[in-house]
C-alpha cells in the first residue's frame, strides 16, 4: 500500500469520526488482508467499487447497501447513523468488511437479521 493510500485511509478514518487508534487500526487492517485493500485502492483510485472480493459472499457493495437498508434501527440514535455521511457510510462499509475477516458469522447474522423494516412480510 502506498503511503498515499495510507493518508488517505487515515483522513477518511478521522472524517468518519475515529479517534487515531481506530485510523491506525483500521489501516493495519487493510494492510492485513490484501483483497480488502485492493478494493480499497480501486475506491480511491476512481470513487467507485470493484466488488470482485467477497467476504464471506458479500462484496463491499452489499456492505454499504445493508448499511443504508438498516439505517432505520438507529433512528433513534442520530450520532451513529451515517444516512448522510458519505465518508463515514464508506469508511463503515470498509471497516465492516475488515471485521468480516476477523468474524465472518457474526456479521453473515447481522446482514440477514438487521435489515430495514420498509418490505412485506418484514414482521
Amino acid at each position: 500500500m502506498t503511503q498515499e493510500i495510507r493518508e488517505w485511509a487515515m483522513k477518511l478514518a478521522e472524517c468518519a469520526g475515529q479517534d487515531q487508534q481506530r485510523a491506525e487500526e483500521f489501516v493495519a487492517g487493510l494492510e492485513k488482508y490484501r483483497d480488502v485493500q485492493e478494493e480499497f485502492c480501486y475506491y480511491y483510485e476512481r470513487q467507485n467499487f470493484l466488488c470482485e472480493n467477497r467476504v464471506a459472499g458479500y462484496t463491499v457493495v452489499d456492505i454499504l447497501v445493508w448499511q443504508v437498508d438498516h439505517f432505520k434501527a438507529f433512528l433513534d440514535r442520530p450520532d451513529e447513523m451515517n444516512r448522510y455521511r458519505q465518508d463515514r457510510l464508506v469508511w463503515s462499509a470498509f471497516h465492516t468488511m475488515l471485521e468480516m475477516k476477523e468474524h465472518p458469522e457474526q456479521y453473515q447474522r447481522k446482514m440477514q437479521e438487521e435489515t430495514g423494516t420498509d418490505y412485506a412480510g418484514k414482521y
